[in-house]
């Protein structure tokens, strides 16, 4: 069926049956179907860079003068810094109230490769508050941020990656937070942001965070880090920490880790630190995957994920198409969720196994347990290695999942239903 068609017909089906619904009944709001891209010139004064002594030249530092653009912009009320074509070496940025990032077709703004550039704060990085070095571009508290256009956002981040297999040789306990490296992208504490049409690529660590941020769309992008010839380690496409409201459409993700991540705390007691919380709301859809170590990823440091939709996707060379991370020392709770209209391959369906990676306690008696409820995979058409990889754990607790339609060619092509309680299954065809 052509996308057009399939599309008429779920319009069709919306009007003939009412609003679409999240997994546990509540109605979609209209604010995810509506999705024209920001126009720069609603956005206020346009601040071109060169007419701020900053020049094309990707050897030379402009951390403080494309700063200082964005500083001006500011003090006059707000106002689109553009990147006009050529590339720019920068440190952090640090966008502020009603101020936006525009890049030109063939614009790149290129991340240093010297941590130095990256001034040390209170942030967030995996699953906890603490400080650690700011983004190539931040923006904390920036209602309505738009980074739009055809250019590239590059994090350079060739020396990063080296640097880490080298010291994970010498150390093989080293953490990903040990190699010190900036993210390329952090919003935090944000509402009603877009990010539309431009490429992030070569991130030294996460590629876009978000956090405890509202309404935040993610459109027609282009994320990647590549697998060879290095690996680019921890450069996840999309982590989302503790919001409600992310769509994430038309977008092709192909990175070195977890394609999107489910983030919002870790540790035997996360649930109770109000610097944690859960993701609500998220659809993911027409979106484009190379390779990743998931399409979807719950975890690993997750406390609470209700109401979330991957669909209408074309998954390749993944991994995994889904996986749920279950850390025996955190308490976590994923519910509601869809997996619908998916195409393509991966080396597992299905993952959900303890993750044990940095395991801690910390001190506390008892093992949390975990919980994943109410989970439907229907009208997929897959090719995969193992159909269902999925370990028994005394740890947690599967509940009502569902597998309807899924035409599923696999080498290991055998389930267990006694893992999932209850565990139906209608017109499920699987063949190697």
């Amino acid at each position: 069926m052509k996308f057009t068609t399939f599309l008429f017909t779920v319009l069709i089906s919306i009007q003939l049956f009412g609003q679409e619904k999240f997994p546990d009944g509540t109605a979609i709001p209209d604010w995810f179907r509506k999705n024209e891209i920001a126009n720069i010139e609603t956005l206020g004064a346009k601040y071109n860079v060169i007419n701020y002594q900053v020049v094309n030249d990707s050897t030379l530092l402009q951390t403080e003068k494309i700063q200082s653009t964005i500083d001006l912009a500011a003090k006059n009320g707000g106002g689109v810094v553009i990147i006009p074509k050529g590339t720019y070496l920068s440190g952090a940025l640090f966008f502020k109230p009603k101020t936006h990032l525009y890049l030109e077709e063939g614009a790149v703004l290129k991340g240093s490769d010297d941590i130095s550039n990256f001034p040390i704060a209170l942030t967030r990085m995996e699953g906890q508050t603490l400080k650690y070095f700011s983004a190539l571009i931040n923006a904390d508290g920036v209602n309505g941020f738009t980074i739009s256009g055809k250019g590239t956002i590059n994090g350079n981040g060739s020396r990063y990656w080296k640097s880490f297999w080298l010291r994970r040789a010498v150390n093989p306990k080293c953490t990903n937070m040990d190699e010190l490296r900036p993210r390329l992208l952090y919003i935090s504490n944000c509402n009603d942001v877009q990010i539309s049409g431009v490429s992030l690529i070569n991130s030294p660590f996460w590629t876009t965070h978000l956090y405890k941020s509202n309404n935040v769309k993610l459109l027609n992008l282009h994320i990647f880090s590549p697998v060879a010839p290095v690996k680019a380690p921890s450069t996840d496409g999309v982590d989302i920490d503790a919001c409600s409201n992310v769509l994430i459409k038309n977008c092709y993700i192909s990175v070195n880790d977890d394609a999107v991540a489910l983030k919002g705390g870790k540790g035997p007691w996360a649930d109770k630190d109000t610097t944690n919380g859960s993701n609500q709301n998220i659809i993911i859809e027409d979106c484009n995957y190379g390779f990743c170590h998931s399409a979807l990823t719950f975890g690993s440091e997750s406390i609470h994920d209700r109401n979330i939709i991957l669909r209408r996707c074309i998954v390749k060379n993944a991994n995994r198409l889904l996986w749920l991370k279950m850390r025996p020392d955190t308490p976590q709770k994923y519910e509601y969720i869809l997996i619908e209209d998916i195409t393509g391959d991966a080396q597992s369906f299905l993952y959900i196994k303890p993750w044990k990676q940095f395991f801690d306690l910390q001190g506390r008696k008892d093992t949390p347990m975990s919980y994943s409820d109410n989970l439907t995979m229907r009208n997929i058409n897959f090719e995969c290695n193992v159909f269902f990889n999925v370990d028994k754990s005394d740890q947690y607790i599967l509940t009502n999942f569902t597998f309807e339609n899924l035409t599923i060619k696999a080498k290991k092509g055998e389930y267990n239903k006694s893992l999932i309680n209850p565990f139906i299954l209608k017109n499920v065809k699987v063949t190697q």
